[in-house]
C-alpha cells in the first residue's frame, strides 16, 4: 500500500476551511508567518508546499527571509519584531539554523501561544510530559495523522526511527510511546541498525539523507514512513528511503514527494487556526 499525503490531507481540508472561516467570522483572520534563514533545499521545499497548500486553504502566509550570515542579536530583534505583531498568528522557524546562530536562546524568545511548530521549551516540554495542549512539532504531528488515517495500531507495535533531531525524531518517539509503542530511537553510533530496523514492526526515516534506507532494513511486514526531503545529485527530490528498492517489499510507505510533506503543511494550518482561535480566549 502507498500511503499518499495528499489523501490524508483531503481528509482534513473540510474541518480546516470550516474553521478558517469561523474565525473570519468573528473577525480574525488567521495568518501565518514563515521565518528562513538561508536557502537550504529542503527549507525551500517545505515552504513551496506550505505556501500552495495555505493557499488552496485561503489561509494568508508571509515568508521573511534572512541571508545566512545575518548575526544573532539582528535576527533575535528582527524575530521579535515578526512575533509582536497582531496580524501574525503562528510562527513557523525553520531549523537547523545556521551554526553561529544560538537556536536555544532563539526557541525561547517565541511566544509559546504563536510557536505552531513547538519549539519553544515549553511547548517541548509538553510533548515530552505526555501533556495535552501546546503545538507538538508540525511533521512528527503528520506522522501520527498518517497512521491514524492508515488504522496502524501502535499499541505493542516495535517502532524504530532513525534520526534523533529535537525536531522530528525524539518527540515523535515521545507520540508514539504515548500511544504505548516500544521506540527505538536509532542515530550514527547505533550497532547493527539494519537488524534493528528490519526487526521492527514501524520504521520511519528522518535522517535527513537521501535513500540510506534500503531494502536490507526492511521485511514484507514493515510499515515505512519516510519524512526525508532531499535532493539528489541529479536535482531530483527524494527522500531518506530508497523507494524503488524498498517499495516492492514492505506493506505499506510514504513516497517522496507526496507523502508526509503534504500532511505537514495540513497540520501547520491547524496549528495557525488554533493559535488565532486563543485571540477569541484572551
Amino acid at each position: 500500500m502507498i500511503l499518499k499525503g495528499a489523501d490524508v490531507a483531503a481528509g482534513m481540508e473540510a474541518g480546516l476551511r470550516a474553521e478558517a472561516e469561523r474565525l473570519r467570522q468573528k473577525g480574525i483572520e488567521p495568518k501565518l508567518g514563515i521565518v528562513r534563514v538561508g536557502t537550504r533545499s529542503d527549507d525551500l521545499a517545505y515552504e513551496r508546499g506550505a505556501l500552495k497548500r495555505f493557499e488552496k486553504l485561503g489561509i494568508p502566509a508571509q515568508v521573511f527571509e534572512f541571508d545566512e550570515g545575518i548575526g544573532q542579536e539582528s535576527f533575535l530583534s528582527e524575530f521579535r519584531k515578526i512575533g509582536a505583531s497582531d496580524d501574525v498568528h503562528g510562527i513557523l522557524l525553520f531549523r537547523p539554523l545556521p551554526r553561529h546562530l544560538d537556536e536555544k536562546a532563539i526557541a525561547g524568545s517565541i511566544d509559546p501561544r504563536k510557536d505552531v511548530d513547538g519549539m519553544n521549551p515549553v511547548n517541548a516540554a509538553r510533548v515530552f510530559s505526555g501533556e495535552d495542549g501546546g503545538f507538538a512539532p508540525c511533521t512528527p504531528s503528520a506522522v501520527m495523522e498518517m497512521l491514524d488515517y492508515a488504522g496502524v495500531d501502535l499499541s505493542g507495535k516495535n517502532v524504530a526511527i532513525i534520526g534523533r533531531s529535537m525536531v522530528v525524531g525524539r518527540p515523535l518517539a515521545m507520540m508514539m510511546l504515548k500511544r504505548s509503542a516500544t521506540v527505538t530511537i536509532c542515530h550514527t553510533k547505533t550497532r547493527d541498525m539494519e537488524r534493528i530496523c528490519r526487526a521492527a514492526d514501524v520504521v520511519v526515516a528522518a535522517a535527513g539523507r537521501a535513500r540510506i534506507l534500503t531494502s536490507s532494513y526492511v521485511s514484507e511486514k514493515s510499515v515505512v514512513i519516510d519524512v526525508g526531503i532531499n535532493v539528489d545529485s541529479k536535482g531530483k527530490l527524494c527522500g531518506d528511503v530508497d523507494y524503488d528498492g524498498v517499495a516492492p517489499i514492505v506493506s505499506m510507505i510514504t513516497p517522496v514527494p507526496g507523502g508526509v510533506g503534504s500532511v505537514t503543511a495540513s497540520v501547520l494550518a491547524r496549528h495557525v487556526l488554533k493559535a488565532a482561535g486563543l485571540k477569541l480566549e484572551s
